[in-house]
């Protein structure tokens, strides 16, 4: 499944099953309140989980779909906690900031919630983090991430902006999965607009990188995060290199966000997760 993105790592029977119970669901089709309310979250792993949940609801989750939910799972509880932690017990937000990483936080531990009632007992218990990004150390590039409000932006915008790369990954394998691919676009949206949001916060309104609301080539002022932005200096889009078009290459780079497959997202994810 590391080389694969998340939906093409299910096996082409299971893969099937839900894309027909979820073209009924889109169609109208009666469910349960609980898989409509995951549907409605806009997050491709909710939507999984809930026509997963509708189609295999007697005889379990298949071992394939486990995997991904738990991975997907991972990933959420990644972000939970560190809103958790930065908005509770350090509190390093301060009060002018607070209500929109509280929104932030609601719909991470809003996913965490879904994912693991779908799951039941097959759900992975929450890993140790080391939020400092050096894999246990506690010496990472984001050491006083909880202490310096910089710093948590800092890793927010790196969050946020791997996020956008990676449900943009999604997009292309969805076009069996007519309401999960709109959910995916929706998500996606958002999670530009929440990436867009932080790094206002950090840039005060200043337009000046690397303080805009847009990723520039691969540039990044935040240590540790080249991973993050790695392929963004692409110029190169539908055959087209924008460049010979007349745009300078900041701009054609602006202009487009490029995927993450699987693989890139667990590479950037590992310097952070302990056990």
């Amino acid at each position: 499944m590391e080389h694969q993105p998340i939906l093409e790592s299910l096996e082409p029977e299971i893969a099937g099953r839900l894309a027909a119970r979820e073209q009924e669901i889109a169609a109208g089709a009666s469910t349960r309140r609980a898989i409509a309310a995951g549907l409605a979250m806009a997050s491709i792993p909710i939507a999984l989980a809930a026509v997963s949940r509708d189609v295999f609801a007697q005889g379990g989750l298949p071992q394939n779909v486990i995997n991904v939910l738990n991975f997907a799972l991972t990933l959420e509880y990644l972000e939970s906690t560190f809103y958790d932690l930065g908005l509770g017990e350090h509190r390093v937000v301060p009060h002018r900031d607070r209500e929109i990483f509280e929104q932030i936080r609601r719909h991470e531990n809003e996913h965490v919630a879904y994912l693991k009632a779908a799951l039941g007992s097959a759900a992975i218990a929450k890993p140790k983090f080391d939020f400092s990004g050096g894999r246990g150390s506690g010496d990472g590039p984001f050491r006083h991430v909880f202490r310096e409000y910089d710093k948590f932006k800092e890793l927010s915008q790196a969050f946020e902006d791997t996020g956008v790369r990676a449900y943009k990954g999604q997009a292309p394998n969805l076009i069996n999965f007519k309401a999960i691919l709109t959910v995916a676009l929706q998500i996606h949206s958002v999670e530009a607009r929440h990436a867009s949001e932080v790094r206002r916060l950090r840039g005060e309104f200043r337009d000046q990188i690397p303080h805009r609301g847009w990723i520039t080539q691969n540039f990044t002022d935040i240590p540790g995060t080249a991973a993050n932005y790695a392929g963004e200096q692409n110029v190169n889009q539908g055959g087209v290199d924008i460049v010979t078009l007349g745009f300078p290459i900041d701009a054609a780079t602006e202009a487009f966000d490029e995927p993450l497959t699987t693989q890139q997202v667990l590479a950037i994810a590992s310097a952070f997760i302990v056990a």
